[in-house]
């Protein structure tokens, strides 16, 4: 071997060490920074649960508020209902006493006429139990028989009734005991004589009747 083919080979072999070492170098010099990376990635790893559970309670508590307010809401919407529901009833309670009033004012509209009538009719009554014996008198007497029965018969169509006594049991709802008797004849508790005669307006009464009741 020439001493020029062996000088080449030292340099070939010479310049590869001097390459493996610059690779090595290389590498230990990459080492720290893949160390870092490493340490980071391991601390990111650490971290990353902590992140999730607080994105986790951040959700929860958004849900939490969420859930409130709808309570919340729903709980206005019941007072609310509930406010309308009373006022409905209010609303119709008071319809309904509107249309009590209405009818019982139509169903006694004649009552203050027929009360002022009553003692007219009395008067008639008592002048009517006259005995004449005048035919002039007795012409007279039939005339005011006839308005007398014209009168009743008007107010007996807008619901006048004569109220019931001689010979019932005393109701105190429709008779006025003013009087008692002692009849052995008669039962108690029974009305014996009729003092002033009683009216119902349809089904209220206008005047109870006067009577003596028997014990």
């Amino acid at each position: 071997m020439t001493e020029e083919k062996k000088q080449s080979m030292d340099e070939t072999e010479q310049e590869s060490n001097e390459k493996e070492n610059e690779e090595l170098q290389s590498e230990n010099e990459n080492k720290p920074e893949l160390s870092e990376q490493v340490a980071e990635s391991e601390e990111q790893s650490e971290e990353s649960p902590e992140n999730g559970d607080n994105v986790q309670e951040e959700n929860q508590t958004d849900i939490e508020k969420q859930n409130q307010k709808i309570k919340e809401l729903e709980t206005k919407l019941e007072e609310a209902e509930n406010r309308y529901l009373r006022l409905l009833a209010d609303f119709e309670n008071y319809r309904r006493r509107v249309n009590i009033e209405k009818q019982a004012s139509e169903k006694y509209r004649a009552q203050s006429l027929i009360s002022d009538l009553l003692p007219v009719l009395d008067n008639f009554e008592r002048a009517l139990q006259v005995t004449v014996s005048d035919e002039q008198a007795k012409s007279l007497l039939q005339g005011m028989k006839m308005v007398y029965n014209g009168v009743l018969e008007a107010l007996k169509k807008e619901g006048l009734e004569e109220i019931e006594a001689a010979g019932k049991e005393f109701d105190p709802n429709i008779h006025q005991a003013v009087m008692v008797a002692n009849d052995e004849t008669v039962g108690p508790n029974i009305v014996v004589e009729e003092l002033q005669k009683g009216y119902k307006l349809k089904d209220r009464v206008i005047r109870p009747a006067m009577v003596k009741v028997n014990q």
